[in-house]
């Protein structure tokens, strides 16, 4: 076939049905679970349906990405949503995020906060520096990165957070000390607004419904159950650990290079770079009591409590109910011993960790493969924390420019 397609997730149901709708229609996809969809997927849980990735949703910023979806799932079939996320910190709850809307908390708390902020690195002038912690306490203050920052951030991806590098920190909202002295003094918030301040979500289903839509409407061109065990980069060969063989003229491989068991043909050295490719694993569980409050999420810095996160469902899926919650699942022994007998799905492959050799590693493999017709794509073909609605763009533009070539 012209492309084959590992991984049947955002990113390889978009880049297919890319495919198909140009007319393009020699191409297969291999995907590992039973049914299309990655960490996007739902399942039905105590009457309604269950993102087992967590917090997955429609962004509103990328309008040709959302008229692509709406194709397989009509604009009509969906709600549009004002973002409200909080934090709970110091034993308040706030708006997210934290440095923007400080003047909700208390005025003594607004006080410490303000003057942490002030003699930050950044507001000094002080050169910005290259790990990841003292990056916090540059940016944000001593008060924010120990009160919130970096035990957040310990729960959610690494114990060593001076593993990570600082190029991905763009992600987070940008507020001056500035802004969050107006924000105190006018009481509201100011600066950017964090990503999806506007969001679509599903009116009668889960997320995991619109890609299980894309999923059948590539038909006979997807295969599910089908794990990957090998790739030989001469050849572009790939087999599955049922013994089947695949070839293409070009892969191209949305699954992280790490669950690959066999790279043949492929320098050692970069194998060796693939084995120091990190990612954090995430349990999601859920809760069917009913929380007096009006946010979708709700960020829990607290090392005391197991979960970084929590999703309250009944505040975005109508007529669902309860909430669940997000924990790395090396903090998951924390839990109650009732608590773990409530439904919950561990996604093995949650969050590819930013850590400071990553850039080079990606850009090395991804470079060699690209010479061989084999394409990285999407979350983990990138290796990159990607949300749903920009791994469908990429995918779009790598379809269209692989077309035209």
């Amino acid at each position: 076939m012209k492309y084959l397609i590992l991984g049947a997730g955002p990113a390889g149901l978009s880049f297919a049905n890319r495919l198909l709708q140009s007319g393009q229609d020699s191409f297969l996809v291999l995907e590992a679970e039973n049914e299309a969809g990655g960490l996007c997927r739902s399942c039905m849980v105590d009457g309604s349906e269950f993102d087992i990735g967590g917090g997955h949703f429609l962004d509103v910023r990328r309008p040709k990405v959302n008229e692509f979806l709406f194709g397989f799932m009509p604009k009509e079939e969906w709600n549009l949503f004002e973002r409200d996320s909080r934090i709970v910190v110091k034993g308040q709850t706030i708006h997210h995020p934290m440095e923007a809307n400080i003047w909700e908390m208390d005025t003594a708390l607004q006080v410490e906060y303000l003057k942490s902020i002030a003699v930050a690195g950044c507001n000094l002038g002080k050169e910005m520096p290259s790990e990841f912690v003292d990056w916090i306490y540059w940016k944000l203050g001593g008060r924010i990165a120990e009160d919130y920052m970096i035990p957040y951030n310990q729960k959610m991806f690494s114990r060593n957070l001076n593993e990570l590098g600082t190029y991905w920190l763009e992600k987070l909202p940008n507020v001056s000390f500035e802004e969050t002295l107006l924000s105190c003094l006018n009481r509201k918030a100011y600066g950017t607004q964090p990503g999806h301040a506007q969001f679509y979500y599903p009116k009668k289903y889960g997320y995991g419904e619109l890609w299980r839509r894309m999923g059948a409407a590539l038909g006979e061109h997807l295969l599910c159950g089908r794990t990957v065990a090998e790739i030989d980069y001469d050849s572009k060969t790939v087999k599955t650990v049922d013994g089947a063989s695949y070839q293409a003229d070009s892969i191209i491989t949305t699954i992280p290079w790490t669950a690959v068991a066999h790279h043949r043909n492929m320098p050692d050295s970069l194998a060796e770079d693939i084995a120091r490719l990190k990612y954090s694993s995430i349990e999601t569980r859920y809760y069917g009591e009913t929380l007096d409050t009006k946010a979708q999420w709700i960020y829990y810095p607290d090392p005391a409590l197991s979960y970084h996160r929590i999703l309250v469902r009944s505040n975005f899926c109508t007529g669902s109910k309860g909430y669940w919650t997000e924990t790395n699942t090396e903090r998951a022994d924390m839990l109650p011993e009732a608590d773990k007998k409530r439904f919950a799905h561990v996604n093995r492959y949650a969050y590819p960790l930013n850590t400071i050799t990553k850039p080079a590693i990606m850009e090395r493999l991804l470079a060699w493969a690209k010479e061989r017709n084999v394409y990285g794509l999407g979350r983990w073909g990138e290796w990159s924390h990607y949300n749903s609605d920009l791994t469908v763009e990429l995918a779009m533009h790598l379809a269209d420019r692989l077309e035209e070539r």
